[in-house]
Formats: structure tokens, C-alpha cells, sequence
């Protein structure tokens, strides 16, 4: 006896549910009466329909979700909460033939990730959102969510929401709508089989303007969450209809799609040798500036940290040495960090070289070069100094000559005496870096890679300070002052 199966899993789904944790393949992790299953199944049946899988990215945030990864069968990105915008911006320019799916909740979109949604529906970005609103935080205990209503209980209002001290519930639709840049506005419920297919109409609309590349698509979604609201489904859907509808009400608030020409945005370059020059400058010597370093010290990763007051040029000399990193064929990154102060404030940035890849931006631990302008950065930052790692300070600010451990070097230069007499104090960070250059040359260089060192950091410099000519030549002098100073001072 055959089987004929007349309604079946929409083929935007996975047939059977791998990567879902534990025994259970077949059916979803929701709770009974969750309206995500029945947003998934919307979504699902429009991508299978319209014949997009191959070119689908959902993004999903934190929430509830979270778990959209286990069931479609299209490509998908977890993004950290409120980055799904962001995301979505980054999917649709660099692959403008792609179809982007922002999934977020009540609290994800309307909270820590409004701004950055707002923003991307304000650029008008081709893609589309669906906006899943049940009034509360479902994944992390039923807390206050930014739609939650006015009188409404739960764990973190327990006396109901008030207007005075949690303000209003945001009305995303109605602001959205006023956005020039949206192209389509529209609230839907999952209350009843009339309002799922008002909802189905919706979701296919919303997909087909991004197919048409027309802009950005905005559904809302009135959801159940009958856990966190502590109701039975069918009551649950008569909240909704009853209470929810009347601070949300239902349809459509902006509809311009028959009146939108397509998005054209610049056409992305994937041109290797147009990125290549867009990403490096010219360097005196030609492409042979660009060959990669052979001193053994490079072929591991090196990890760099430079400390200081702010207005020292801590960053400055940590995007000087990543840029010099750069033009020799090095992997780079510079993650800066400095305190609400800024000027006068300490500050510090991490800077990593690497012929691999670079796992983590983060210096807190193992660091191969310390470079530490000012003693409360010593004190600081001294113990994340490697087993055979070299610190290097500026002994006219760090009068007594740090402690450090066997194996580890420590080498003083008075950068700021050096560049008072240079001049202009603010170029102790340019003498530092000479030093720097200094110390690596006579004990881990290469003769060929301790020659190249000043034409780089000359090249790293001008790009560092471009358009600023006078200040590109006294950093460049300052710099081979402190070459020299701390050539001759070594024994």
C-alpha cells in the first residue's frame, strides 16, 4: 500500500531535524502555543516556493530564535544580541544577489539591537525583518520587554507595567512606517486560520521585495508565550486579540513596493589586484616592499602591547607597527582601549602580527613586546609580560628600573627627554618606535629584514598621518632619532 502524503513539511525545512540536540528529529523545541513554529513554517513554505534556498541567509539572534539554526534548510547566521542588522548590512553589501532574513524577538529588536535596526531601516538596506512581539522576554525568564503592555506583570515588573517609571511600549511599526527609506510596514497576529493567512501574505511580500531588490520589508508578528504569560494557548490567543491589538493594531502601515525602482548600490570589488592597492600603499622599492619577513621571530604569531597615558600616541604606534606588519605580508590586527577620560586618561591597544591567521585581537596574556609609556601602565599591564618576552619602557617617566622575570628582557630609553630635545614631546612615541626598531635589529632581525625596518616604518607612517606632511617628516626623523639613541646605547 502506497503513501501520498497531501500536506507535508514545507521543503524549506530539513526532513528531519539533525541538529537539534537530544532524541527528538522530527518535531520543534517550542512550547505549545509559541507562535515561532508557525512564523518558521511561513517562512520556510515562501522560500521553498519561491525557489531561493540556495541563495537564503536567515540571521538569528539570541531569544527563543536562537534555535531557527536547528530547522531551515538555507544558510543561516547566529549572530550576539542585537547584531542581526548589522549583520544583514554586511550580507547584502558585499552580495547584493543574496536574500537576507532578520529573525528577531520583542527584546532583541526593540532593545539592545534597536538602534542599530532603526539605522539600517533608515539606509533603506534590501532585506527583510520579521518582528516577533509576544510582550515579554521569553528565552530568559518572562522579564519586562520593550512591547510589554502597560499593567502588564512580569518577573521584572511585578506590579505591572507603569508608564512613569518603565515609559511606554514601543510602537516599532508606526515608526518605521514614518522612515522615508522602508518600502513596507505591516503587523500581523497568529491568533486565528484568518490572521495566519494575512500573515502568510505578509511574509511572501516581504521576501518578494528583497527578491526584487526594492529595499527594506518590516513585519510585525503578534506571538504567543503562554509559559512566560502563564496562559493556556487558546486564552492566549485571546489576549492577543483583545489587549495586545488595541496598543498594537493589526495591518498595513506603509506599502510603496509598486512605486520603488530596484537598489542599485556600488557593485562590491572583487578584483585581487584593485583590493591589493586599495589596501596597501605605494612603497618606495615596489612589490618587493610587500615580500614577507624572513627572521625566525615571524614565524609564530607576535603579540604587542603598548600602554600609556592618553594623548601619548599609545594608538598611534600601535597602527604605526600594524601597518608596517601589513606592508610586509603579515596577518594584523588593533584592537585599541582606553578609559572615559581619553586625553590624559591611560589607554592601551593590542596589536597582533601573524603569517597565519589571527584567532583573537585580545593581548591579555602571554605578550611578546611591552611597550610602557608611564608607570601606572608598568604596574598594570607587567604581568601579562610572556616567559621570554621583551619590555620596553620610557625611563623619563619610569624612573626605577622595573623587576622582571628570568628569561625576560627589560630595555629602557628616555623617549620623552629625547623627544623634548628632538623638539615636540609628542613625538616620544615616534622615538619609541625607532627604539623598537633598534632592539629587534640587533637581536632578532635578519641583516635584510633589520635594513628594510626604517623604509617600512616610513611607509607605516605616512599612511598612519595621510595628508599631514609636516607631520609625517617629524614622526619619520623622530623616529630614526630613536633608532640611533638606542643603537649607540647598547653595549
Amino acid at each position: 500500500m502506497s503513501e501520498v502524503v497531501k500536506f507535508g513539511r514545507p521543503k524549506g525545512f530539513f526532513e528531519t531535524f539533525e541538529r537539534r540536540p537530544g532524541s527528538i528529529k522530527k518535531n520543534m523545541s517550542y512550547c505549545p502555543g509559541c507562535g515561532h513554529g508557525v512564523l518558521h513554517k511561513l517562512i520556510a513554505e515562501a522560500i521553498a516556493d519561491f525557489g531561493i534556498q540556495d541563495k537564503t541567509t536567515l540571521i538569528s539572534p539570541v531569544g527563543c530564535s536562537v534555535f531557527a539554526y536547528f530547522y531551515f534548510d538555507c544558510f543561516g547566521l547566529q549572530v550576539p544580541h542585537g547584531r542581526s542588522a548589522a549583520a544583514a548590512t554586511g550580507l547584502t553589501r558585499a552580495n547584493p544577489e543574496s536574500i537576507v532574513i532578520g529573525y528577531q524577538g520583542d527584546g532583541d529588536l526593540a532593545a539592545i539591537g534597536f538602534n542599530a535596526f532603526i539605522q539600517a531601516a533608515n539606509r533603506g538596506e534590501n532585506y527583510c525583518v520579521f518582528f516577533v512581539n509576544n510582550a515579554i522576554y521569553g528565552m530568559t525568564g518572562g522579564q519586562m520587554a520593550p512591547t510589554s503592555l502597560l499593567g502588564q506583570k512580569t518577573t521584572t515588573s511585578p506590579y505591572g507595567r507603569n508608564a512613569l517609571t518603565e515609559g511606554y511600549p514601543l510602537k516599532v511599526c508606526e515608526m518605521v512606517s514614518q522612515l522615508e527609506a522602508p518600502v513596507y510596514v505591516e503587523r500581523v497576529a497568529l491568533t486565528s486560520p484568518a490572521n495566519i493567512l494575512k500573515a502568510r501574505k505578509a511574509v511572501r511580500k516581504a521576501i518578494q521585495i528583497s527578491m526584487e531588490k526594492k529595499g527594506f520589508a518590516f513585519v510585525e508578528v503578534l506571538s504567543g508565550c503562554p509559559v512566560n504569560l502563564k496562559l493556556k494557548p487558546a486564552d492566549m490567543d485571546k489576549f492577543i486579540e483583545e489587549n495586545m491589538t488595541k496598543y498594537f493594531p493589526l495591518g498595513v502601515f506603509k506599502d510603496v513596493a509598486d512605486e520603488r525602482e530596484p537598489v542599485k548600490r556600488a557593485v562590491p570589488v572583487y578584483d585581487r589586484e584593485k583590493v591589493e592597492e586599495t589596501l596597501y600603499r605605494a612603497m618606495p622599492g615596489g612589490n618587493e616592499a610587500h615580500e614577507s619577513l624572513d627572521s625566525p621571530l615571524f614565524d609564530r604569531e607576535l603579540r604587542v602591547k603598548i600602554g600609556g597615558f592618553g594623548g601619548q600616541g599609545v594608538l598611534s604606534l600601535g597602527l604605526i607597527l600594524a601597518a608596517m606588519g601589513k606592508y610586509r605580508n603579515l596577518n594584523v590586527s588593533w584592537l585599541p582601549s582606553y578609559g572615559p577620560e581619553m586625553r590624559g586618561g591611560t589607554a592601551n591597544c593590542a596589536v597582533i602580527l601573524n603569517k597565519g591567521a589571527i584567532g583573537s585581537p585580545i593581548v591579555d596574556s602571554n605578550c611578546d613586546l611591552l611597550v610602557v609609556l608611564n608607570r601606572p601602565s608598568l604596574d598594570k599591564y607587567l604581568p601579562e609580560l610572556g616567559e621570554n618576552g621583551v619590555l620596553m619602557y620610557d625611563s623619563s617617566t619610569i624612573k626605577e628600573a622595573p623587576q622582571v622575570k628570568p628569561g625576560q628582557k627589560a630595555i629602557a630609553i628616555s623617549a620623552g627627554d629625547i623627544a623634548e630635545e628632538f623638539g615636540n614631546l609628542k613625538c616620544a612615541n615616534a622615538v619609541m618606535l625607532g627604539a623598537i626598531g633598534a632592539m629587534l635589529s640587533k637581536y632578532y632581525l635578519t641583516p635584510a629584514d633589520a635594513a628594510k625596518f626604517q623604509e617600512t616604518a616610513e611607509a607605516a607612517i605616512a599612511e598612519c598621518f595621510a595628508g599631514k606632511d609636516k607631520i609625517v617628516k617629524m614622526n619619520a626623523e623622530a623616529c630614526k632619532l630613536g633608532f640611533t639613541k638606542m643603537q649607540n646605547a647598547q653595549p
